[in-house]
């Protein structure tokens, strides 16, 4: 992955591998004691913890914060994630999830996140790839709004 900013808005921007340049939104985590196994180190599924709370994050900051989705009635199911595991973490590491927009279709979108050390060293410690399916009211798969589309591909709408 490239990671650019763009000299006009200042945001960061990485070219997907569906070739198109995307925004990308970063979320900063700390290791928590609790997210500890018993061998020491944060335990496989507390990654996907990590990688939905900075899903979240990234739609807020593209202008749909949870609040917007529920007074709507839209709701978003994962029915797809990859995850590849690089590096261990620790007890008060800091961490970076870095979370773009890859790709659309008609009712789902595909996210891809890393996950990285917020030191010096940047060593990536996991990488997703999420595949999220839009609901609507009906409770039954809707398209991807055009407005999240726009804010998670352009910026903040």
């Amino acid at each position: 992955m490239t990671l650019t900013r763009n000299a006009a808005d200042r945001t960061k921007r990485v070219v997907s591998s569906s070739g198109r340049e995307r925004p990308v939104s970063e979320t900063r985590i700390a290791v928590r004691t609790s997210e500890l196994d018993s061998f020491g180190h944060v335990n496989h599924a507390i990654y996907l913890n990590y990688f939905e709370h900075a899903r979240f994050e990234a739609l807020k900051q593209a202008g749909f914060p949870w609040g917007t989705l529920e007074e709507r009635g839209w709701a978003i199911f994962v029915v797809r994630i990859e995850v590849d595991y690089v590096a261990e973490t620790h007890r008060e590491d800091e961490l970076l999830i870095r979370t773009w927009a890859d790709s659309f279709r008609r009712t789902s979108m595909v996210l891809e996140q890393e996950m990285l050390r917020d030191d010096d060293s940047g060593e990536v410690v996991a990488r997703a790839r999420v595949t999220a399916v839009w609901i609507g009211s009906d409770r039954r798969p809707m398209r991807v709004p055009p407005d999240v589309q726009r804010g998670l591909s352009e910026g903040t709408t």
